[in-house]
């Protein structure tokens, strides 16, 4: 036999997909034996025939997902009638033998939804004194927000940690992107100050000390408040409950439905959180669907309706620009047969300002996305402004004078359109530098093309 290395452990016995005979539903079996107990992952091939995310009665087929026979999670297979790749965390287990056990939930699945079909499945160990052991093991398990089962609508599906040094030890930071959030921002407002249609969100942090020891750990609960977690844990997994329709959490509740999401180790140093989207480009491809099914994309719309034109419209930019008690606009020159037209990342609207406090931003780095004129390509830009704002008052605060702040310009990491699919195309446009601005006075430009 070859030789394991010691993160390679979980070893299938023999070819043990199984596809579903009339009568139960299950679509696919795994057999696994682990030498030692490990946190382990499941990745998978599956797709679902009949399946369009954007299509209501079709969106996707749910599978319920067993491991030994017992409840463990749901997956959705969101990616469409191709083979696509899905991963799920099945938490800490023990050595020994086990079966894992993909079925159809016909009570979450629509009816216009054919099959569900699973043609690879594997697992893998990560062992204690693997680098990606503790990442994995205090991910959180989150539970579905009881108003959005069976209604396809603000999905987890892709979750990343974040690891930050502290004086005896280390922090661990987990967000999650969800499709959408249906209590919070509208689309227009997302798109330009947001640069996306999914909702991203801090869930949860844990602190450990040099030896792993579990210290201060925290959920993002209701009105984006940061709270003690004081829930119940499943090892050292800790359960958070979706309780809000901007989905914001809280440590209690009941859990009818789950989801436990592979997180991945992502940096922020120079770049916005909607670069972990970039590596995953379906992701856009589900959120405007969603947004399509969900009558957010109107032939027509202009800013402030709350809903945006096709999403394919838009020109999405990502800046670095740290600022102090400022925000920052942008427009984009696009080449027209009457001339340079410039369009406004805010349509004219002082509500829709980019805002990245330091505490929260500290590099500065935004996306944001303002929609070009009908029939226009990324190749007819061929400017791009930037301008500075006060910012407004926070609440029990007096209006800041105009003028106060700062900000500075130091890099545009890329201007990309969403292709065919929804996915985003070549990057346009790149620039690094340093230039000041000052709020209400005169924007920087920079050309692009042409």
């Amino acid at each position: 036999m070859a030789k394991r290395t010691p993160w390679t452990l979980a070893l299938a016995l023999g070819a043990s997909l199984a596809y579903a005979a009339p009568g139960p539903e299950v679509v696919a079996t795994h057999a696994f034996l682990l030498v030692e107990g490990a946190e382990v992952i499941a990745s998978l091939e599956a797709e679902c025939a009949g399946c369009a995310w954007g299509r209501a009665g079709r969106e996707a087929a749910a599978l319920r997902v067993l491991l030994d026979g017992n409840y463990s999670q749901h997956l959705l297979l969101v990616r469409g009638d191709e083979p696509s790749a899905y991963r799920i965390s099945l938490g800490a287990m023990g050595a020994g033998s086990h079966t894992l056990t993909f079925e159809v939930d016909r009570a979450w699945t629509p009816r216009g939804v054919e099959a569900a079909r699973v043609s690879k499945v594997a697992t893998e160990a990560v062992m204690p004194l693997d680098p990606r052991h503790a990442w994995l093991a205090h991910a959180p398990v989150l539970c579905a927000r009881p108003n959005t089962i069976r209604r396809f609508t603000d999905l987890p599906i892709l979750e990343w940690v974040e690891t930050d040094a502290r004086p005896e030890g280390r922090r661990l930071r987990y967000s999650v992107i969800f499709t959408n959030e249906d209590g919070g921002t509208p689309a227009d407002r997302l798109l330009a100050t947001w640069g996306r249609l999914t909702d991203i969100e801090y869930v949860y942090s844990v602190e450990l000390d040099a030896s792993n020891r579990v210290g201060v750990s925290e959920y993002q609960g209701k009105d984006h408040v940061v709270r003690p977690f004081a829930g119940r844990r499943e090892g050292r997994h800790p359960l958070i409950h979706v309780v809000t329709d901007n989905n914001m959490l809280s440590d209690e509740g009941t859990c009818e439905v789950r989801f436990t999401l592979v997180p991945r180790p992502f940096e922020l140093t120079g770049t916005s959180r909607e670069a972990v989207m970039d590596d995953e480009p379906w992701s856009y491809h589900v959120s405007s669907e969603e947004a399509r099914r969900e009558g957010r994309v109107v032939e027509g719309s202009k800013p402030g309706d709350k809903t945006i034109v096709d999403p394919r419209r838009y020109a999405y930019v990502e800046a670095c620009a740290p600022t102090q008690d400022a925000g920052i606009t942008f427009s984009l020159g696009v080449a027209t047969e009457a001339g340079i037209v410039f369009k406004e990342s805010d349509g004219g609207l002082g509500k829709f300002l980019i805002q990245r406090e330091r505490e929260n931003f500290p590099n500065g780095c935004f996306r944001g996305a303002v929609a070009l004129p009908e029939g226009a390509t990324g190749e007819a830009i061929r400017a791009l402004r930037f301008r500075a704002h006060t910012r407004p008052a926070h609440k029990d605060e007096s209006p800041l004078a105009p003028g106060t702040g700062a900000a500075r310009l130091l890099r545009v990491n890329k201007v990309f359109l969403l292709g065919p699919g929804d996915v985003p195309g070549k990057n346009l446009f790149s620039w690094t530098g340093d230039l000041a601005m000052t709020p209400e006075g005169s924007e920087v430009e920079l050309k692009i093309g042409g």
